[in-house]
């Protein structure tokens, strides 16, 4: 039979196909798998209609085989094959997709599942092979036809003979350049893999022949010497019909029938780690999108989390047909550390199934499952407070640049899932809302610390001060923290309240007009020493806020002592500088000793210098000049 031309398309459409619609070559089996998956849906479902007796879906199956002397792979399935017709409409019309059509014609039935819509996902054959041949026999008709192309200059139709009704296509895979590797091709293995990566939930199985070799049994030798040679073992070839394809995803079986302990081995086999997920999330959805999604929450971030290689997002199936292997619209960034699988039939994809199209369905299903995974967290939170806070030392940085990033718009999304160390229980992280509840009466704010340490903040003379007056202190120990408060502003009505900053006062009326009245007869010395430190702090004051301590900083302003430590410690930080102000105990021996150097201007400039150095040590920064502050002491001394 003469050669004919493809309908309507061009060379240029058909090389564009082949070389631009897909980005891995790999993905040719993965559609070629699909169509043959149609096929068979499409005879089950007629059988039904046409009330067969003794149809099993056991009976079907998508067969694969490899011969590696003709360089051809073949892809067999015992669907509903193809009549002349549909052979010359449907592979010679680029585009024209008889799934899609069958689709129509019998109004999108429901319990039957067609993987292909826009026709072309055959011709991505054409990337790895350099000739095609299709062998069909439609379900009810004697005669079989075969189907012959090398591409983009035609194809021809002739008859054939096959013996039951469904279709092979046999590939002649490509020779080697020195650009592209098609051998891998011709690997039981790697095809195998393939198999693995896209179609394992295919709904039916698919197998493969695989050659191998085991040892012939022999009788026992008593030949002893160079004689016990023959003893050596022989092998022989042996061929062993495997099912490469698992045919139902975990996430689609009833969460009755699944264990822990299966959710757990599904998570470690397929997404790369050793130890247990911290918690899993099986969740079907069915409403105007209908999807089954299976998200484990790790307990440990990868070994790439935090690097720039790292991708974030979900696998994303339709019909148990691998789409993508990580789908970012799924996640949002603050939990970008969940990992699992979504599987729809509902999306609306392009025309290689690469890519999603953005659009409603996809938006729908991402904010079903943010709510989802917050959900799981808040339960885990409410009854596994130790395993939550396993989850929230690994990933709770993550939640809190969530609040930072979007300037607190999402504070309501996620406060509820902030947990911190309180001077009320080091050992247990306390919620916001259990702070709230423990609060004194009277009292209006949430109060915090910043630090390295817990230590640390414990060591602060503002943190010995607030706890002698019986008020519970968050501690803050990561360098996102007071920034992510400085962006809530407030949670429940209560607003934070930094115990370093110099607006914090616990004191009575009584001590407060003690105070003022102490800094009015001083305010000559106080001067002095303010303007000798003018260029290292705002003010020089006396103060009642502090216990046992002589002397300490309080920053003014939107950047504290600590977030200049970190702004300083980043590599575009540059000089930070806080705005800070010196507070002396007035209560303190040091507050008599200043008030007696009354006149002695130089002293006055020299206790001005060590104080503050002493106030800096204290805050956790370094001295600015040890030798001087080792001049000064010395003097003094």
């Amino acid at each position: 039979m003469s050669k004919k031309e493809f309908k309507a398309e061009s060379k240029k459409l058909l090389d564009m196909m082949i070389n631009s619609i897909y980005t891995h070559k790999e993905i040719f089996l993965r559609e070629l798998i699909s169509n043959a998956s149609d096929a068979i849906d499409k005879l089950y479902y007629q059988q039904l209609m046409d009330k067969v007796t003794g149809l099993s879906r056991e009976n079907f199956e998508i067969r694969i085989s490899i011969d590696s002397s003709s360089r051809t792979l073949t892809i067999s399935d015992n669907g509903i094959g193809m009549s002349l017709d549909e052979l010359e409409n449907n592979l010679g019309t680029i585009a024209k997709s008889g799934s899609f059509d069958f689709k129509n014609e019998n109004g999108s039935p429901d319990d039957i599942d067609i993987i292909g819509q826009f026709g072309v996902g055959f011709y991505s054959a054409f990337m790895v092979s350099d000739n095609v041949k299709v062998v069909t026999r439609k379900y009810g008709e004697d005669q079989a036809h075969m189907w012959i192309s090398e591409g983009a200059d035609g194809y021809t139709i002739e008859d054939a003979e096959k013996d039951s009704c469904g279709t092979d296509i046999i590939l002649h895979i490509k020779d080697n350049t020195d650009d592209e590797n098609y051998e891998e091709f011709l690997s039981q293995y790697r095809i195998q893999g393939l198999v693995k990566k896209y179609s394992d939930y295919i709904s039916y199985p698919i197998r493969m022949m695989f050659e191998t070799s085991k040892p012939v049994e022999k009788e026992p030798s008593d030949a002893e010497g160079d004689e016990a040679e023959d003893d050596a073992p022989e092998y022989e070839t042996v061929y062993e019909d495997r099912t490469l394809n698992s045919m139902v995803p975990i996430w689609k079986k009833n969460k009755s029938d699944l264990t822990d302990e299966d959710y757990n081995e599904y998570y470690k086999e397929h997404f790369g780690d050793y130890v247990d997920p911290v918690c899993h999330i099986h969740t079907r959805v069915d409403g105007n999108v209908t999807y089954d999604a299976l998200m484990y929450v790790p307990a440990k971030p990868k070994y790439d989390y935090f690097t720039k290689d790292f991708k974030s997002g979900l696998a994303l199936y339709t019909n148990g047909v691998m789409i993508m292997e990580k789908c970012e619209e799924l996640l949002p960034d603050y939990f970008n550390f969940v990992t699992g699988v979504v599987d729809s039939a509902d999306l609306s994809l392009n025309i290689s199934r690469e890519l999603l199209q953005h659009d409603r369905q996809l938006r729908v299903i991402a904010k079903n499952i943010e709510k989802k995974i917050k959900s799981e967290l808040e339960s885990l939170q409410a009854n596994d407070r130790d395993k939550y806070a396993e989850f929230f030392n690994s990933f709770g940085a993550q939640i809190k640049y969530g609040i930072y990033e979007s300037y607190g718009m999402n504070k309501d999304k996620l406060a509820s899932l902030l947990v911190y160390k309180t001077s009320m229980d080091e050992e247990h992280p306390s919620t916001l809302a259990e702070y709230v509840e423990r609060m004194r009466d009277g009292q209006d704010d949430i109060y915090f610390a910043c630090g390295e340490t817990v230590d640390r903040i414990k060591a602060l003379p503002q943190t010995e001060a607030a706890l002698a007056k019986g008020y519970e202190v968050l501690y803050m120990t990561e360098p996102v923290d007071e920034f992510v408060v400085q962006v809530m502003r407030d949670f429940d009505g209560k607003s934070f309240k930094n115990i370093s900053a110099s607006d914090f006062d616990l004191s009575t009326d009584e001590e407060k007009e003690m105070v003022r009245k102490e800094n009015e007869a001083a305010e000559s010395i106080l001067s002095i020493m303010k303007e000798e430190l003018k260029d290292k702090v705002n003010d020089v004051r006396f103060t009642s806020n502090l216990a046992k301590y002589p002397v300490t900083l309080t920053n003014e302003g939107q950047i504290s002592i600590e977030m200049e430590k970190t702004l300083n410690a980043m590599p575009m930080g540059g000089d930070v500088k806080a705005e800070v102000v010196l507070d002396i105990n007035a209560s303190h021996a040091v507050a008599d000793k200043i008030k007696s150097l009354e006149g002695d201007e130089d002293k006055i400039k020299s206790y001005a210098h060590i104080l503050y150095n002493l106030a800096r040590m204290i805050s956790g920064l370094p001295v600015e000049d040890p030798g001087e502050l080792s001049e000064l002491v010395c003097e003094l001394m």
